[in-house]
């Protein structure tokens, strides 16, 4: 199933196959609409490495009980050429520039390896690396 134009569900799906609850797949979808958007600014395709995760794959690969990953609302993504940091800068421009349309970017936390993003409804920010 296609999200956006980049997008398709299959990416947001959980490793475990798990299938996704409907009420999960409708905060993929806005959180896909975020993600095309970021796309579509930096002109680079993203890759998701991890996004819905079900109660039980969050619990066997170490995520916290209160992760936005179970709720559909998270992605974990990496962009070709760019850091997880400038990722974080380049996404920190296009939310004090309004350039995501009125939708809230809640989490932004960089990792080694990947940039953490996910819609919760207040704000949040770390930075993880080792």
């Amino acid at each position: 199933m296609k999200l956006t134009n980049n997008f398709s569900k299959s990416e947001f799906d959980c490793k475990s196959g798990e299938e996704m609850p409907l009420e999960v797949l409708e905060n993929v979808k806005l959180l896909a609409i975020q993600l095309q958007k970021i796309r579509e600014y930096v002109g680079k395709p993203i890759i998701i490495n991890s996004a819905y995760r079900s109660k039980a794959h969050n619990k066997a690969i170490g995520g916290v009980k209160t992760s936005q990953h179970i709720l559909g609302k998270a992605a974990d993504i990496t962009i070709d050429t760019f850091t997880p940091d400038e990722v974080v800068s380049i996404i920190e421009n296009m939310l004090t520039n309004e350039m995501l349309g009125g939708f809230y970017i809640g989490g932004l936390g960089s990792y080694n390896t990947f940039t953490h993003i996910d819609i919760r409804d207040k704000k949040a920010r770390w930075n993880f690396k080792k």
